[in-house]
């Protein structure tokens, strides 16, 4: 059935629960897993050169510090699982066409995502990265809650 499973995650707990479902749906049909995160590109504005770009040095070592962290938990969790995990962080500032664009780079014929996650307002009804993947692919995607 499904050979490969895109997991998107942002570090959350609901993010995690959906990996935990995407690792052992993998498990059960024998299919691998790539840990997929996605990073915010720091806003700029023209002015002040100097300080901005050592704020924005300091902002993509942490995202980066922290995708790693994030993709190293799904590792982990699809190693104890006995499941073959690879991984990758993109910075992008539409969370949902890199998840896409990450799908459908990988060959991925599944997408198991959390309803919703960090994002303010936006998690209260089914999260819009969510809703917005929903209706812009067509791969099938199991939204966990």
């Amino acid at each position: 059935m499904f050979k490969h499973i895109l997991l998107p995650t942002d570090g959350s707990d609901l993010s995690l629960r959906a990996v935990d479902t995407g690792i052992g749906l993998a498990a059960q049909l024998g299919a691998k897993v790539y840990a997929f995160h996605v990073v915010a590109p720091f806003p700029t504005v023209a002015y002040l050169a100097e300080m901005i770009q050592a704020t924005q040095e300091f902002y993509t070592d942490e995202a980066t510090r922290r995708a790693q962290r994030c993709l190293d938990e799904v590792r982990q969790r699809a190693e104890a699982a006995k499941v073959a995990c690879t991984g990758g962080f993109e910075f992008d500032q539409r969370p949902y066409t890199a998840i896409i664009g990450a799908a459908t780079r990988q060959g991925c014929d599944l997408i198991v995502m959390a309803s919703h996650g960090w994002r303010g307002f936006d998690r209260l009804l089914l999260g819009s990265e969510t809703h917005k993947v929903l209706l812009n692919t067509q791969i099938p995607v199991l939204v966990c809650h």
